[in-house]
């Protein structure tokens, strides 16, 4: 059953000066605001997440790699037009537009568009070994923006070099600045692998190569999954009441490895961001309807989990999943989801949440508050009294809330 929830009361005060400019000096080095079981623990620092962490668990990771997504070209004017890259549309899976030579398109917003007065517009990039000419050509007007053509000069370059070469790294929109050197590799976590998200995992970002060890000498595992962040993530929800709110879809991949874990899994999962959860969310209501329809496609619409009406254990969900991989002969699922997720969900899979301070009004606080209920106003009012940093650059909470 859906709530009917007004966003009015998901809202808060957060003052310009708290949200967070610039990364923490060291990743691991910035505030942590754990909350258990109703109480809030004085604040740590992150790489004290460990001692909150039981031996045995289980952590899964997003990751994605951010792409350097925002192109600039000059018009012949002097002005710049800008190119954000939003996702694949020939070829439009990922991997294979990233590893395409000479061209291909992708769906993409204009930023000062009236400039561009031609379809065409061509930049030359200098780089170590040389330069080439890189052609953006308008396509098509989409509901979203446009669908652009890139073409490129040096035909031995994939596409995922030709950005790396002529793209900024893209920090969010209320991160006032430019990229400086340090945020391409700060904005990107220490186990980033897969290219394709316009904006980070943000609660990774926290996580260093000795946190890694450290868990590892623990006996704490971890596993991984892959959902490139869109632009979605930042929208606002505008509508009076949530459930007029239209989620973003996005797509993530999951492994047969991985799933086969968390079904051999007996202690608690903690999903490191938002995204991992809205993923095994995903997951676990696609296992649901799989059990109802053998042939059912991998997709999940906003509202589906508040209309369902046969449920089943998460381990016959996961069972159903694993079969599902063997009868189309796969080694990953992908999946699309538009999974909203606001209070009065029930959590299936997962039982802690590693996250940062998210925006007011944002489906990202309603994901939080569906967590661990109205205690989310006494977590940030906590965060907002002890100078907490807010946003992607911010610090980051550890929520347990103990309902397994």
């Amino acid at each position: 059953m859906i709530k009917q929830l007004h966003i009015n009361d998901f809202d808060y005060k957060l003052p310009e000066e708290r949200i967070a400019p610039f990364p923490a000096d060291q990743r691991d080095m910035s505030k942590l605001l754990v909350y258990r079981k109703k109480k809030i623990i004085p604040q740590n620092s992150f790489r004290h997440i460990i001692h909150y962490l039981s031996e045995g668990s289980l952590l899964v990771f997003n990751n994605t790699r951010v792409i350097h997504a925002r192109l600039l070209f000059h018009n012949a004017t002097g002005s710049i037009t800008e190119i954000f890259c939003l996702k694949p549309v020939e070829p439009a899976e990922y991997e294979t537009a990233f590893r395409k030579k000479g061209e291909c398109t992708w769906e993409c917003l204009i930023g000062n568009l009236k400039k561009w007065k031609n379809d065409v517009i061509i930049r030359s990039i200098q780089h170590e070994e040389g330069n080439f000419e890189l052609v953006a050509t308008k396509v098509l007007k989409t509901n979203k923006g446009y669908h652009i053509k890139f073409a490129w000069s040096d035909h031995a370059l994939t596409f995922g070099e030709v950005i790396e070469k002529a793209g900024i790294i893209p920090l969010p929109p209320y991160i006032k600045r430019q990229p400086v050197e340090a945020d391409y590799s700060r904005y990107q976590t220490v186990y980033a692998q897969h290219e394709g998200s316009v904006a980070a995992p943000t609660a990774g970002l926290h996580f260093s190569e000795q946190i890694l060890k450290q868990l590892h000498d623990k006996n704490i595992h971890h596993t991984m999954l892959t959902l490139h962040v869109g632009a979605g993530t930042f929208l606002p929800v505008k509508s009076e009441t949530v459930t007029d709110h239209v989620m973003h879809a996005e797509q993530f991949s999951i492994s047969r490895k991985t799933l086969e874990m968390l079904l051999d899994h007996s202690g608690l999962l903690t999903a490191i961001g938002t995204t991992t959860v809205r993923s095994l969310e995903s997951l676990y209501w696609l296992g649901v309807k799989i059990k109802n329809d053998r042939k059912t496609i991998l997709r999940l619409d906003q509202w589906e989990p508040y209309r369902a009406k046969g449920v089943t254990d998460k381990k016959e969900s996961l069972e159903n999943l694993l079969k599902y991989t063997d009868r189309y002969h796969l080694d990953e699922l992908t999946v699309s989801t538009s999974l909203m997720i606001i209070p009065g969900y029930k959590f299936s899979l997962v039982d802690q949440l590693v996250t940062n301070f998210h925006q007011p009004r944002s489906t990202l606080l309603l994901l939080v508050a569906a967590f661990i209920g109205e205690d989310w106003k006494k977590v940030y009012e906590y965060a907002l009294e002890h100078d907490f940093r807010f946003l992607s650059y911010g610090d980051s909470s550890l929520l347990i809330p103990g309902f397994h």
